[in-house]
């Protein structure tokens, strides 16, 4: 196979068993498959795509209006050259924007921050937002169904997790001396996150065979990866793919790049520790034990996201 599985999850209800074998082997060979028969509006990911366009247009100097504190960069507008990647050199070539989780006596989670210039652009992003965390729960249902867990087993662990959608634009390349990748290889922080469409060219997985694979983005479908924590969590029996976002050429270079993820992140307090299904001889614990709060802190510092 030489590019990411797609996976119909309506077939999670209609042939659970052959269904659940094809999810467990995307993930364990992949970390990452295409998630279609979703039942997410495309008219919802269509006005994301024309407000954030519409945001990202603004001038600076407005735009700068909606950062969020420097310390805790969760929530508002992230200035370009803000982010690198863990243990790179050069920071991203993207500027991005967060919407996050809001619960009632949830006082770690910060308000949301929402620009006044762009009249639809909260509504659009809470919709997008809702949407978005109702087929996270879906996904992690199956998720849990695979590791042998109650299927609800990772509702109540993430009811106040630091869930963000991150509406993300890399701007035209018009300097050639900068480096060729707009996001460096990483792999993301979170349990799992969704990719709402973006069909624009770039994105690449790792593959186990050390290739570099393009996502070739099918129209309707939502990319899913594992992230760092549901690795912890599986001791690696479901793992964290590395990623990247590499410089188009040609024309396709002079234009921008949107995309929307949405990260999926446990409650501050939920453990990462393996879980002991996932441990044995021939997979001793591989992590040491720590909680989603502490694990997210010490990342979001090592990106740039986060100030001591």
């Amino acid at each position: 196979m030489n590019s990411i599985p797609i996976l119909d999850i309506g077939r999670f209800e209609t042939d659970r068993d052959a269904f659940i074998n094809e999810f467990r082997d995307a993930y364990q060979e992949w970390g990452f498959a295409g998630i279609s028969g979703h039942e997410l509006d495309p008219n919802i990911i269509q006005t994301a795509w024309i407000e954030a366009e519409k945001f990202f247009a603004l001038p600076t100097d407005i735009k700068v209006k909606y950062e969020g504190q420097e310390k805790d960069r969760s929530r508002g507008y992230i200035p370009f050259g803000v982010e690198k990647a863990k243990d790179s050199a050069h920071s991203d070539l993207k500027e991005f924007y967060h919407v996050g989780h809001q619960v009632e006596g949830a006082t770690h989670l910060s308000a949301n921050i929402w620009p006044s210039e762009i009249a639809e652009f909260r509504t659009t992003f809470e919709a997008l937002y809702t949407s978005l965390e109702s087929l996270a729960l879906r996904v992690l249902s199956i998720f849990a169904v695979v590791l042998e867990l109650p299927i609800d087993y990772f509702d109540k662990r993430i009811v106040a997790g630091e869930t963000l959608l991150r509406i993300l634009h890399y701007p035209p390349i018009v300097d050639q001396d900068i480096p060729n990748l707009r996001a460096a290889a990483h792999e993301d922080i979170n349990l799992i996150t969704l990719l709402a469409g973006s069909e624009q060219d770039g994105l690449e997985v790792l593959s186990r065979q050390g290739k570099w694979v393009p996502i070739n983005m099918i129209e309707g479908t939502i990319i899913c990866n594992v992230g760092d924590m549901l690795q912890r969590l599986t001791n690696k029996k479901l793992p964290s793919t590395t990623h990247r976002v590499v410089n188009p050429q040609g024309d396709q270079a002079r234009t921008s790049r949107y995309s929307i993820p949405f990260f999926v992140h446990p409650s501050p307090e939920v453990s990462l520790d393996c879980l002991a299904s996932c441990v044995d001889e021939k997979n001793p614990k591989q992590f040491e034990s720590t909680t989603a709060g502490e694990y997210l802190e010490q990342r979001l510092q090592e990106i740039g996201l986060l100030k001591v």
